[in-house]
């Protein structure tokens, strides 16, 4: 592999970033400053080393982002806003895509990765990874209204939920909503099916991921190691 491009996919540099550092002698390969950023490493034996900083081989990448509103759950859009344009430039190009939609109107924990068979594997509609929800909405519900939600509900298309959670607050209309599946927005849809309308909804966990609570409102970050491996063993188990 080239070393701009193994600089580029461990998101450590752009590649003019790369070839910058090159030339004033601060990229290392095996402890020797190297002439070209076109040299060939092996990612998996070779120590490189950038700006004092060793550089750390993976063969995907996992990011959490807090979605703020109005930006959609896409790759590229002509005409809106993308969850991509939040991450810096040495992200963007390591084919990156949100692992599940959120609305444009929806905020909260997105995963945003480059590891196609894991996301598949979360996205199943046969595996039930559960997703929970803040929300609040314009009327105050009832048990019996909630008991319907627990038992599914059957949408203005025709399409019969599977069971949900709900967990009211004490004002009635906010609470906590636990999907096992996800379908086109499917919990506005389903409190329409109530005579109701969501008025804000925030993804408060997606498997084991749990929104953290110091990550503000359009941040993001890498997953840890520990929330990596939870990860991957939930797109084992489920």
């Amino acid at each position: 592999m080239r070393l701009d491009k193994l600089l580029t996919v461990t998101a450590t540099a752009t590649r003019s970033e790369a070839a910058r550092a090159v030339r004033t002698g601060t990229v290392l390969v095996n402890g020797r400053a190297v002439k070209s950023a076109s040299v060939q490493v092996d990612p998996e034996r070779d120590a490189v080393v950038y700006c004092g900083t060793k550089v750390e081989y993976r063969a995907h990448h996992y990011l959490i982002l807090n979605k703020p509103e109005g930006y959609v759950s896409a790759t590229e859009d002509g005409r809106e806003k993308t969850v991509l344009e939040l991450l810096p430039q040495k992200y963007t190009t390591l084919g990156l895509f949100p692992c599940g939609r959120l609305d444009k109107s929806t905020v909260g924990l997105m995963l945003l990765t480059d590891d196609g068979e894991l996301a598949h594997r979360l996205l199943s509609p046969r595996r039930h990874v559960t997703k929970r929800y803040l929300f609040r909405v314009k009327f105050p519900l009832n048990e019996g209204e909630c008991a319907q939600f627990r038992e599914g509900l059957v949408l203005e298309d025709g399409y019969e939920t599977k069971p949900a959670g709900i967990e009211l607050f004490s004002d009635m209309k906010s609470g906590i909503i636990t999907l096992v599946e996800g379908k086109y927005h499917q919990i506005k849809r389903m409190m329409q099916a109530l005579h109701n309308q969501i008025t804000h909804l925030e993804r408060i966990s997606f498997g084991p991921l749990t929104l953290p609570e110091d990550l503000p409102r359009g941040a993001w970050r890498e997953l840890t190691g520990e929330e990596e491996q939870s990860l991957l063993d939930a797109a084992k188990t489920v």
